[in-house]
């Protein structure tokens, strides 16, 4: 399955009558006429569980980005982080719609994004932690962006062609938005005294969430290498930090235990400011 017929799924016209709330109407399946048959010797269970936390640490972290609308401190960074969001957007739709169909039950994005509850979720924690001031939403995108390109560089060979075509789709994307982020960090952390002050609270508030990510092992499965997924991560954070007159303090970790399903108080009033008009409308069309 080549990355321009996965691509092109995108734009495919919905069937007469069915509106959807993701990316507003007119869209249909996203792997729509693609072979998502799930190749032997494939878990479909860790398949599934992957494809969904992974949507969920996409859309979550894209509705955080959401509210620097009108909020960035400048107009160009708001559009910058509109459009991270929006391909945030487009991973969590494709990973969705893989889940539902290796877990059987059909469901498509708009069920996994507004029909469940902040229990059913399983993203990191760190992608719900409430938006917090500009030099910490540049610490969290760089942590995010750098651990998930790390993972999607190396699920890009998955055994699954969906999975490795989606996350092969993604590359390009995250590396974008971790430049974006690194960018952001070293301007800050080399700014004025205030801008470095701020950008190394950023760092401090966000740094021992990465232990949440390093303990991750739920894509080695299926070729995500959770330890040098970590490895890279910790590089770049570090880098990052020297380059910017940052400190790299011995943080305290703080376990995986968003895969599993313990959340954060921040996530449930997200989820309701993320799920309210649809909840509000269901099965309503544009």
């Amino acid at each position: 399955m080549s990355d321009e017929h996965l691509s092109a799924s995108l734009a495919a016209g919905a069937e007469d009558g069915e509106g959807r709330w993701a990316f507003g109407t007119g869209f249909e399946d996203p792997l729509h006429g693609v072979d998502t048959t799930v190749p032997d010797g494939v878990d479909a269970g860790a398949l599934a569980a992957l494809c969904l936390a992974l949507g969920d640490d996409a859309l979550v972290g894209a509705q955080r980005l959401a509210q620097w609308t009108t909020d960035a401190p400048e107009l160009e960074i708001e559009l910058a982080l509109a459009n991270i969001g929006l391909d945030l957007l487009g991973q969590a739709r494709l990973l969705y719609a893989r889940t539902g169909q290796v877990d059987g039950t059909g469901r498509g994005e708009d069920d996994f994004a507004y029909w469940r509850d902040a229990d059913a979720f399983r993203n990191v924690r760190l992608a719900e932690l409430p938006r917090g001031d500009f030099a910490f939403s540049m610490a969290r995108l760089l942590a995010l962006s750098a651990w998930r390109l790390a993972l999607f560089q190396r699920l890009a060979a998955a055994p699954d062609p969906v999975l490795a075509a989606i996350a092969a789709k993604g590359v390009k994307e995250l590396a974008y938005h971790r430049q974006f982020a690194a960018d952001w960090i070293v301007r800050l952390g080399d700014g004025t005294e205030e801008s470095a002050r701020r950008m190394q609270a950023g760092y401090d508030e966000a740094g021992p969430w990465l232990g949440e990510l390093a303990a991750d092992t739920s894509a080695d499965a299926l070729g995500g290498d959770a330890a040098g997924a970590a490895a890279e991560l910790r590089q770049v954070w570090e880098e990052t930090a020297r380059a910017a007159g940052l400190t790299v303090g011995a943080y305290p970790a703080h376990s995986g235990a968003g895969r599993s399903g313990e959340r954060t108080e921040h996530l449930a009033p997200l989820l309701e400011e993320l799920q309210s008009v649809a909840r509000a409308h269901p099965g309503a069309a544009w």
